[in-house]
């Protein structure tokens, strides 16, 4: 009997237990931006538990947010919206970073300041959205902090 009864505890407390996040951001940042700016980088490095993509970005501190990459044709650098959204296969963590994918912030309400915080809601084609409130840097000082990880 009492074996049956710390069976049955246990199988309680291992179904209470939180399930990994489907979807893990780390080292969310934006660049700090001059006054009247049409955009704004954000930048994190997303881990999606199985395979997913990232479909889009919400926040209340502009008009929209979108997935952009960054590439070289002919000399020239590139931007350009993903349309579908950016591949996030299971357990490798996917950089968005300055000069390659990156989240743009399409007509900031204000200007973004080092210091200041900025809410996203990345939505997923599977996994649910997360939200982040996200630290407004200088480049200079989130190139640095970033090396220093």
């Amino acid at each position: 009997m009492k074996t049956l009864a710390l069976s049955i505890l246990a199988a309680g407390l291992a179904a209470a237990a939180p399930a990994p996040a489907a979807m893990v951001a780390a080292d969310a940042w934006c660049r700090a931006t001059p006054p009247a700016a049409p955009s704004a980088g954000c930048y994190v490095t997303l881990t999606a538990k199985a395979d997913d993509r990232l479909v889009g970005v919400d926040t209340a501190a502009a008009d929209h947010g979108e997935i952009h990459t960054m590439d070289m044709a002919g000399g020239v650098m590139r931007m350009r919206r993903l349309a579908d959204g950016l591949a996030l296969p299971a357990g490798k963590p996917v950089a968005l970073k300055p000069g390659s994918f990156h989240i743009m912030v399409i007509g900031p309400k204000r200007q973004l300041k080092a210091g200041e915080v900025v809410p996203l809601a990345l939505r997923f084609a599977k996994a649910p959205p997360v939200s982040l409130k996200v630290p407004v840097r200088d480049a200079i000082a989130a190139v640095s902090h970033g090396a220093h990880q």
